[in-house]
């Protein structure tokens, strides 16, 4: 956004609805654009009472109707992040295929896990994507193969991740999803013909199959 454009920032510190900051960018798309001056709301928000549920009461009181709303977390386990956790029913993790991505998932688990016994029993973990994806590595098979093998175990029959699937999706290494943002476009916009835009079509239309079979 602009410089002086609303964002969840202002959201987030209290002067602002979602209605408010709120932008249509495509025929079926709304945003509400985030702001640098967001990293500081996790200082702002430190003292506040309910700090973890803001996010989850301007849900509520919005009255708009979307088929879906994605809310994109910042890469750490902090206050913005435990809002979103509170504020939605599914999650979906992005993953690397890297060891040291497998160490940020288990992270991430114990946190779900505990965000959902006590801010939020709706939520489930509903799937992993596998993204920056090289084919052509051993180490992209090895770490997908200890992904799913950790999901099918049943020991985690009673937990967030119980019903958990991989997409068979893959989201390949494309510099065009790299560029697409610095024009101010989705990938669909820039290079709708790029193995980035056919990645996220296909998986686009693997969630829709699993949602829709519910």
């Amino acid at each position: 956004p602009e410089f002086d454009m609303p964002s969840v920032y202002d959201v987030m510190t209290g002067n602002a609805r979602l209605a408010d900051v709120r932008r249509q960018v495509n025929e079926h798309l709304w945003v509400v654009p985030s702001h640098l001056d967001l990293a500081a709301a996790e200082v702002e928000l430190v003292g506040a009472v309910g700090r973890d549920l803001v996010l989850r009461d301007k849900l509520k009181e919005d009255t708009d109707q979307f088929a879906y709303v994605f809310i994109d977390c910042p890469p750490s386990l902090g206050i913005l992040t435990l809002n979103a956790l509170a504020a939605v029913d599914e999650v979906f993790i992005p993953l690397q295929p890297h060891f040291l991505a497998l160490h940020g998932l288990g992270k991430l688990l114990e946190t779900i896990g505990l965000v959902a016994e006590r801010l939020n029993s709706r939520l489930q973990l509903s799937g992993v994507i596998l993204c920056m994806y090289d084919g052509t590595t051993r180490l992209a098979a090895e770490v997908s193969d200890d992904v799913d093998d950790f999901f099918r175990n049943p020991d985690h029959s009673q937990t967030p991740w119980s019903q958990t699937q991989i997409f068979q999706t893959r989201i390949r290494r494309n510099i065009r999803l790299a560029e697409a943002p610095s024009f101010g476009q989705s990938i669909f916009q820039y290079a709708p013909s790029s193995n980035g835009a056919t990645d996220y079509r296909q998986l686009a239309d693997e969630i829709l199959a699993v949602t829709d079979g519910r």
